[in-house]
């Protein structure tokens, strides 16, 4: 794999890992881009481990003021409030792990489906949209009870079917229940976290298993600039959309899905 596409697929992961624009509906894009050029491999388990780190670090450094209240939860020391939000991001992950584990299989074969991601692109993206429009946008995670978040975590199940965007459809199930526009957002990212450390951990452990098909012949120095990188780029990402989502709300994204849907159902058609 070149640098330029270590850069870019870097660059990809942490803008869309946390913007509710679908990572799945790009990743095909940049594969359908590199298909027409030479010797652009496919970035194996090593690589995905690293970037995945990287969008890791960038929402544990952001949100580390919560995270530092969370981990007082399993110190045993926890205010009642940060109870509170372990149990709901407890309740809203366990879902999508549990699932994960079970249909694996069936997940990494849907991946390669264009049909299916160009339609849960399009579908989700205008699903948020349409919860932007019409949630009540009231409340904040505080006051979420324990079946909203089993709620928020029974739509992040669908996250698993590429395409969907896990921020998007987490967002969208946010808003639908009334949380702030902000709120949703937070809530989202947060869930990120135990997404993420499992995603990247699975990933590692199968490469020192050997899992890898023989993808190890990465530099040290790549593997570590796309860490850098990702991290640097999610972090700008999660800034930026934080500062400007109560302002600008999540039509702007839907629009762009509906977009990109579009664009994926012309590369169906081709």
């Amino acid at each position: 794999m070149s640098l330029l596409q270590a850069l870019l697929l870097a660059i990809l992961q942490g803008v869309t890992e946390f913007l509710p624009i679908s990572s799945s509906g790009h990743l095909v894009l940049l594969s359908q881009w590199q298909q027409r050029l030479q010797g652009m491999a496919d970035q194996g388990l090593a690589f995905d481990a690293a970037i995945h780190l990287g969008t890791l670090a960038a929402i544990v450094w952001y949100a580390r003021a919560d995270v530092v209240a969370l981990l007082d939860v399993l110190r045993l020391r926890a205010t009642a409030s940060a109870q509170q939000l372990f149990l709901l991001i407890l309740l809203a992950t366990l879902p999508v792990l549990v699932c994960g584990w079970l249909l694996l299989d069936w997940i990494e074969a849907m991946t390669r489906n264009l049909t299916v991601i160009a339609t849960t692109t399009l579908l989700f993206g205008l699903l948020l949209g349409l919860a932007d429009s019409f949630g009540r946008r009231r409340l904040q995670i505080e006051q979420l009870r324990w079946p909203a978040a089993v709620w928020i975590g029974l739509a992040q199940v669908l996250a698993l079917i590429p395409g969907t965007s896990r921020s998007g459809i987490t967002m969208t199930a946010g808003l639908a229940l009334g949380l702030t526009r902000r709120q949703a957002a937070k809530f989202s990212f947060l869930l990120a976290i135990p997404v993420l450390a499992v995603a990247g951990g699975y990933n590692l452990l199968r490469v020192l298993l050997g899992s890898d098909d023989g993808q190890l012949s990465y530099a040290i120095s790549t593997l570590l600039l796309a860490t850098v990188v990702s991290a640097v780029v999610a972090f700008a990402s999660i800034r930026l959309f934080m500062a400007l989502v109560e302002r600008i709300g999540m039509w702007p994204f839907a629009i762009y899905r509906i977009l990109l849907g579009l664009l994926l159902f012309w590369l169906v058609w081709q």
